[in-house]
């Protein structure tokens, strides 16, 4: 019954969504999301268990035995990603059933959030390029319909540049899937990597991993191809523009560190200093334009471009030491930067706004929101001993062992003014005095459906700081099969 553990998690998330669209009522709807949420939850443990156990689990759809037909395969760094998507998606899902009226429910937020996780659980589950370009789409076609779900200006303003720069990265996307099964032959990722060293011209090969690097950056929001983010994210509902900001991006950094690790791992001369460069631009301007901000989502909207910046520089110097720090880097930012939109929609609620000019005073009416804030904001500017020092602390350690001084440098510099811009959202939105609102803009009552949410982060948040251990012997295990993928590639093509 192992190997089909792989198709449990689609089951479930995509078979909720279909359930949803025949219901009749919210309550009915509900019922389904958090039945969906635990299924998914209870079906990610199962396959961590799995794979901690065998070191992979490979599913062949339809009895097909790689490299042909549709392959399923879970290994640790898939295992993870699936485990820390779960973990997110319940609270956020919650947070959503107390934050959005009856009729932002009405028009399709359940089954569209569940088809973009299903769709973000495709790309972290298949074994062939082309269902990852699939997986792509679907969460692509999800995502869009999530954003406009209110159907504002604003939505639609931010909906434009998301929608276009996501399907010139889809074309990039679909020119290096040709030039590689062009070269290969192949569609399969671990057939593909045995045949990509045979290959008489190695200059195609380079270019193929170009094409996808454009691609997988543009998804990812790396520079120079970063600035749809911050124009998209600050616009959809709180609970939405969590899901988003907590896992959509990082589709783009896994299908990085999947194919660069196993398919151009041994075409280091050009590609790592390009994807040094491109981590350190990244960092820099995604930082200093969190800095000149003040509106707190876009604020956080850039500090996402800046910290994705960390876990290219992970993958650049592709040692040992820095994947790991980059596995972890990608696990802490999802919990940190999910709870951070959740904490920004609870700001604007309780203070009237995110411009931080027009706030303030929170830290007196709302102690346990200034609280529960300060978690998720220190263990994103680094500070010890929350979950962001030992991410930060793995990759500085990482790029002084590859003796490659000057990225530490830029990569403590971006953490000191990322400091900065979180302690700018503490000043103005909980210290500074707070403004005389109008009738019309008092604040409302937070209910427990909204800061319970937010609470089990914050404290899966402190729970990675003080107990690290768990999830760095994981992250180093997954760092060795990426490194050393010999074993996933003989799971696959032996049949698992």
């Amino acid at each position: 019954m192992t190997h089909f553990l792989p198709a449990l998690p689609l089951v479930v998330l995509f078979g909720t969504a279909a359930l949803m669209l025949l219901a009749r009522s919210r309550e009915a709807r509900r019922a389904l999301s958090l039945v969906g949420s635990l299924g998914f939850a209870i079906s990610a443990g199962l396959l961590v268990e799995a794979v901690w156990r065998t070191g992979a689990v490979v599913l062949g759809v339809g009895g097909f035995s790689a490299p042909f037909g549709i392959v399923l395969a879970v290994y640790r760094l898939s295992a993870a990603m699936l485990a820390v998507s779960a973990v997110v998606a319940i609270p956020v899902l919650v947070f959503a059933h107390a934050w959005l009226p009856a009729e932002l429910e009405a028009r399709g937020f359940q089954p569209l959030a569940f088809l973009m996780l299903g769709g973000v659980v495709l790309a972290f589950l298949t074994g062939d390029l082309f269902n990852l370009y699939v997986a792509f789409e679907a969460l692509l076609v999800a995502s869009f319909g999530l954003m406009v779900l209110g159907g504002s200006k604003e939505q639609l303003r931010g909906a434009v540049p998301y929608v276009v720069i996501n399907l010139v990265a889809s074309a990039f996307f679909l020119a290096g899937i040709a030039l590689l099964y062009g070269l290969t032959g192949t569609l399969n990722l671990a057939d593909m990597a045995v045949r990509i060293p045979a290959v008489g011209s190695q200059y195609l090969v380079t270019g193929a991993a170009m094409l996808l690097l454009m691609a997988f950056g543009i998804k990812a929001a790396v520079f120079p191809v970063f600035y749809w983010l911050p124009a998209s994210y600050h616009a959809p509902p709180a609970p939405v523009a969590a899901l988003f900001a907590g896992l959509l991006t990082k589709v783009g950094v896994y299908a990085l560190v999947r194919t660069f690790t196993l398919l151009f791992g041994e075409d280091t001369g050009l590609i790592a200093p390009i994807l040094l460069g491109v981590a350190a631009f990244t960092m820099i301007l995604g930082v200093l334009g969190a800095a000149a901000q003040t509106d707190i989502r876009k604020i956080l909207s850039f500090h996402i471009i800046s910290q994705i910046g960390y876990m290219v520089m992970g993958l650049a110097l592709m040692t040992p030491l820095a994947i790991l720090g980059a596995v972890f880097y990608v696990v802490h930012h999802i919990v940190v930067k999910t709870n951070l939109f959740l904490l920004a929609g609870l700001i604007s609620r309780s203070a009237g706004g995110y411009d931080l000019d027009r706030i303030g005073g929170l830290y007196r009416s709302r102690p346990l929101l200034a609280f529960l804030f300060l978690l998720p904001a220190l263990s994103l500017a680094g500070i010890p001993p929350l979950s962001g020092f030992w991410a930060k602390l793995t990759l500085i350690q990482a790029g002084l062992e590859a003796q490659v001084y000057w990225i530490v440098l830029v990569a403590i510099a971006v953490g000191l003014l990322t400091l900065y811009s979180m302690t700018k959202i503490w000043a103005g939105g909980f210290w500074a005095p707070a403004p005389d609102l109008a009738p019309d803009e008092a604040p409302v009552r937070l209910s427990p459906g909204l800061l319970l949410p937010v609470a089990v982060l914050a404290t899966v948040t402190l729970a990675l700081g003080l107990a690290p251990e768990p999830v760095l012997v994981f992250a180093q295990r997954a760092a060795e099969v990426l490194l050393n993928p010999e074993p996933y590639i003989n799971a696959v093509l032996g049949g698992g």
